[in-house]
């Protein structure tokens, strides 16, 4: 397979999962947001989701796991069509999953950084709510 079929190949598959759990993809900056809150990395720009989305561009492969872990997709699905998806395998997949949701506290901060005021505080009341259920407050 050359190289644009392999890219085709991912935005067709990348549409498809995004689809399933109800992204919009016409906007590449909402799906760049939305990847960004969930990728540990450099953030991505939105020319960068729209080279995946029309089959110009592939992303590097910590990206490719990250967008198969939030799009319940396995990693070698979505890059190259092959495998099963997640939502079709065993129990001991969302186990494994369960692990991906450790998160770096500085990472954390980071990300809350760079959103603006009103977010900043929506997140805190969102924490301190949760908080207040679980009796750690």
């Amino acid at each position: 397979m050359v190289l644009a079929d392999e890219k085709q190949g991912f935005s067709r598959r990348f549409k498809e999962a995004m689809r399933k759990i109800r992204v919009n993809t016409d906007s590449p900056t909402q799906v760049a947001r939305e990847f960004n809150l969930r990728y540990h990395g450099d953030p991505v720009t939105a020319q960068a989701i729209r080279k995946w989305l029309t089959g110009k561009a592939l992303p590097s492969q910590d990206k490719i796991r990250a967008l198969a872990l939030w799009l319940e997709v396995t990693p070698q699905w979505l890059r190259f069509g092959e495998a099963e998806r997640k939502e079709e395998r065993g129990g001991a997949a969302a186990k494994q999953d369960l692990a991906s949701f450790a998160v770096d506290p500085a990472w954390v901060m980071k990300k809350l950084e760079l959103l603006d005021e009103p977010h900043k505080k929506m997140v805190l009341e969102m924490v301190r709510a949760l908080l207040r259920l679980e009796g750690k407050q």
